[in-house]
């Protein structure tokens, strides 16, 4: 048995609130930037039309376009300054807010994994053996992903909505479920924790980016809806987001991958459930909960690849799934009486 290291254990908890302090920092700047980019979107514009008219008088000064110089560009046309595979119009990368707000997130995650790793060597042990550690480590891999993936694709829309999903996950699990840095209880000393409930982090931090992608989807949606119906932008900044169909699709093929880690959370459920208990499926609260999200997921995939079911259905439905996956780990693990009551609150 490893030897608890509790002045380790406390350096973790003042990681925790920096990493916490950190992304609500962020957070506001990420915040800020969509606040302003009504006036980012005006002045891309206006650079986008200019540049249209210098060429167009340019055409026309040499005999190429000279029918194209009487009409001019239509300055009422809207501006595309994203397209579906997400690579934006020239220009859009001047935010320099929106910059800070990711080297804010990266200092963020940078203090946050400093957290975790020191509780596990303060622990000695895996860092996800209670709600805390599972909520804290669950939030550093939210951030992860969506800062790997930034390195890619430019997905700082997405930026207000994970600093602020990450930050209310820290806050749950530094006030809701603060926990000593302690040794597992005997049905957690398995090597299956280290397979188990690391692939069910990961698949539930996936679900969250999927989440955010979804709801984004359905703002959207709601935006174009009332721009035909009214010819009214509600939300101009979502001008800035690419469109609800290019949203679905990445939400798709994140809830794909995401679906076959929690297919395979389940199934090592269930082996270790027989070593410890002596039956693969018991019907305890934690492990009908756990099918239930599964099942979710199952259909929503099921649905959108063979039925049709694309749009505001599809996206409400991948909603739904999160849903269950919340209210698993929240309500089951706190009110509900089961082999699975062990969350160290």
């Amino acid at each position: 048995m490893p030897v608890i290291n509790e002045e380790l254990g406390a350096f973790s908890d003042m990681f925790m609130l920096l990493a916490a302090f950190a992304y609500a920092v962020a957070l506001i700047a990420f915040a800020w930037d969509m606040a302003k980019s009504n006036a980012t979107i005006r002045a891309l514009e206006s650079e986008v039309l200019a540049n249209e008219r210098a060429e167009v008088k340019q055409l026309a000064s040499v005999g190429g376009r000279g029918e194209d110089a009487h009409s001019g560009p239509d300055d009422s046309a809207p501006t595309q300054l994203v397209d579906d595979s997400m690579e934006y119009a020239a220009g859009t990368d001047k935010r320099p807010i929106a910059r800070i707000a990711v080297v804010l997130t990266w200092l963020a995650a940078v203090v946050h994994t400093a957290a975790v790793l020191t509780r596990a060597f303060a622990a000695g042990r895996v860092p996800w053996g209670n709600m805390y550690e599972f909520l804290t480590t669950g939030a550093l891999l939210v951030a992860l992903v969506y800062l790997l993936v930034l390195l890619k694709k430019d997905l700082r829309f997405m930026g207000v909505f994970v600093t602020l999903l990450v930050t209310v996950m820290l806050c749950a699990a530094t006030i809701g479920f603060p926990t000593p840095v302690g040794h597992l209880v005997p049905a957690l000393q398995s090597y299956w924790l280290i397979i188990h409930v690391s692939i069910a982090v990961l698949a539930s931090s996936l679900f969250t980016i999927t989440f955010v992608a979804n709801v984004l989807q359905l703002l959207q949606h709601r935006r174009m809806t009332k721009l035909k119906e009214t010819g009214r932008d509600v939300m101009p900044w979502l001008r800035l987001v690419p469109s609800a169909g290019a949203l679905e699709n990445l939400a798709y093929r994140i809830n794909a991958v995401s679906f076959v880690m929690w297919t395979f959370t389940v199934m090592a459920g269930a082996i270790w459930a027989e070593q410890a208990w002596g039956r693969y499926w018991g019907w305890d609260p934690k492990e009908v909960w756990s099918f239930v999200i599964w099942v979710v997921y199952a259909g929503y995939l099921h649905a959108r690849a063979t039925r049709g079911w694309t749009g505001v259905r599809s996206a409400w439905l991948s909603i739904v799934g999160y849903a269950c996956l919340i209210f698993n780990f929240t309500v089951v693990n706190i009110y509900f009486d089961g082999l699975h009551s062990y969350a160290g609150v």
